[in-house]
C-alpha cells in the first residue's frame, strides 16, 4: 500500500486519463492503467464507479458552486448551503430515514490489532442497522465498513450505505477503499469536515495521527460553541486494550488545551465493541427526539451552528502556520479552530502535494505559541511519530514541522 501521491505517479509514469465527449455522454479513456484494476480485461465496476464519481463532483463544484453567483463563499449560510447541494447532487440523502449514519474517524496507518478492532465495532454497528461514513481511505476508514457489511448481511438489511467523503488534495495518497458505495469529493478539508458533522448522526473515533487530531479538534470546537450546548451529538473515542494509553494522551491533551468542558462532550470506551454500538444506537434515539422537537431534517443537521472560523479554508503556508494564535487569550472554541488548523497543516506537509512542495521549497513549518499549549502538542506529535501513525509502517517519517516553545 501507498500513502504518497507523488510516489504513486512516479510508479506509473505512463498512466494517463482523458475525458472524451460522445453523443451518448462522456467516456473516460485510460492508458497504461495498473493491471490490478482489471478482471479478464474489464475494468472493475467499483473502480469505474469511483472514477465517474470524481468527474461528477469536480465538474459540479466547478460549475455550480465555485463559479456560480448563487453562493457567496464568504457567508457562513452560503457555505452550509453549498455543502448541502454537493451532497444532494451526489444522492447522499435518503429523506425521512430515521437517524442511523455513524461517522467513523481514525488513522490510515494503524496496526493489525487496531484494524481488527475497527472491524469488530463496524460489525456491531451493522447488526443494529447503522450505516457507516468515513474518510473513505484504508485503515480505520476501511475496517468499520468491512465489519458492517457482515452485520448488515446477517440482518438482511440489503445494501448498506458506506459513504466515503474525501477531497482532491488527499484522494491520491488515501485512495477510496473498495467497500465505499457512495463516494463524494468535497472541494476542501473544511467543507469535507462540515459534511461529516451535518450528515452524520454520531461519531466514533478510532486511533489515528495528525488527521484524526484535526477531526477531534474540529468537532469539539463546534460542540463547545454556546449555541450548540444543548444539542445531542454522540461522540465516542474507542480502541482495543493496546490503544488505552493513546486515548489517555489524547484526553490529557484536550484537558490541557481546551479544558474540562470539552471533556464532557465525549466518552472513552476501551475494548468493548458491543458497548460502543449500544451507546451509539441510544444516542441516535436522542438525536431523533431532538430533531423532531426542533422540526429539523433527519438527513442534514441544519440547526448545528458552525462558526465561520471553522468554515474558512486554511491555506497552510509557512507564514500562516507561523502566525497561528495558539494561546488561551481567546474563546475556547476559537482556540480549537486554531489548533485544528495547526494539525491540518501537518497533514498537508505529510501527504498533500502542495504541502510536500512547500516543505521542499521553504523547509519545515514552524509552530509557536504559549508553552502550556505547545508542550502538550509537541508530546502528542512525538507520540504519533513513535507509534508510526504519521506514515504507513515500514516507511520512514521525515517531520514537516518544528515546535518553537
Amino acid at each position: 500500500p501507498l500513502d504518497d501521491g507523488q510516489e504513486l505517479l512516479a510508479r506509473y509514469p505512463d498512466f494517463s486519463i482523458e475525458v472524451k465527449q460522445q453523443q451518448r455522454g462522456i467516456k473516460l479513456s485510460l492508458k497504461n492503467a495498473p493491471a490490478i484494476a482489471f478482471v479478464d480485461g474489464e475494468l472493475m465496476a467499483g473502480i469505474n464507479e469511483h472514477l465517474f464519481t470524481v468527474l461528477r463532483d469536480v465538474i459540479y463544484v466547478h460549475s455550480k458552486i465555485v463559479n456560480s453567483s448563487r453562493f457567496n463563499m464568504g457567508e457562513s449560510a452560503d457555505v452550509t448551503n453549498a455543502v448541502f447541494h454537493i451532497l444532494r447532487n451526489a444522492h447522499a440523502f435518503i429523506p425521512r430515514l430515521e437517524p442511523n449514519l455513524v461517522v467513523c474517524w481514525g488513522g490510515h496507518s494503524i496496526g493489525n490489532e487496531e484494524y481488527k478492532y475497527t472491524k469488530e465495532v463496524g460489525y456491531e454497528l451493522g447488526l443494529r442497522n447503522l450505516d457507516i461514513c468515513t474518510g473513505c481511505g484504508p485503515g480505520a476508514m476501511k475496517g468499520p465498513m468491512k465489519g458492517a457489511t457482515i452485520g448488515h448481511a446477517k440482518q438482511r438489511t440489503g445494501t448498506g450505505r458506506y459513504i466515503g467523503l474525501t477531497e482532491p488534495g488527499i484522494i491520491a495518497a488515501e485512495s477510496p477503499n473498495p467497500i465505499v458505495n457512495k463516494l463524494i469529493i468535497m472541494p476542501d478539508i473544511e467543507k469535507r469536515l462540515e459534511a461529516f458533522v451535518r450528515t452524520g448522526h454520531g461519531i466514533v473515533v478510532f486511533p489515528g495521527g495528525a488527521g484524526t487530531a484535526e477531526e477531534i479538534l474540529y468537532v469539539l470546537g463546534i460542540l463547545l460553541h454556546p449555541e450548540n450546548a444543548s444539542m445531542p451529538f454522540p461522540l465516542i473515542f474507542t480502541g482495543p486494550k493496546c490503544a488505552e494509553d493513546y486515548f489517555k494522551q489524547i484526553n490529557q491533551f484536550i484537558v490541557d488545551t481546551l479544558g474540562l468542558e470539552a471533556q464532557q462532550r465525549y466518552k472513552i470506551i476501551i475494548d468493548d465493541p458491543r458497548r460502543v454500538a449500544v451507546e451509539m444506537r441510544d444516542g441516535m434515539r436522542k438525536v431523533q427526539e431532538f430533531r423532531e422537537k426542533q422540526n429539523d431534517a433527519f438527513h442534514y443537521n441544519w440547526a448545528l451552528h458552525i462558526d465561520d472560523q471553522f468554515q474558512r479554508p486554511f491555506d497552510p503556508t509557512h507564514e500562516n502556520m507561523r502566525n497561528l494564535a495558539l494561546n488561551k487569550d481567546q474563546d475556547v472554541h476559537l482556540l480549537a479552530a486554531n489548533l485544528r488548523r495547526a494539525f491540518s497543516g501537518v497533514v498537508s506537509g505529510n501527504v498533500k502535494a502542495e504541502g510536500l512542495r512547500a516543505i521542499e521549497e521553504h523547509g519545515l513549518f514552524e509552530l509557536r505559541g504559549d508553552a502550556d499549549i505547545m508542550e502538550p502538542m509537541d508530546e502528542l506529535l512525538a507520540a504519533f511519530v513513535k507509534q508510526q501513525r504519521m506514515k504507513l509502517p515500514g516507511t520512514a517519517y521525515v517531520p514537516c514541522y518544528k515546535i518553537i516553545k
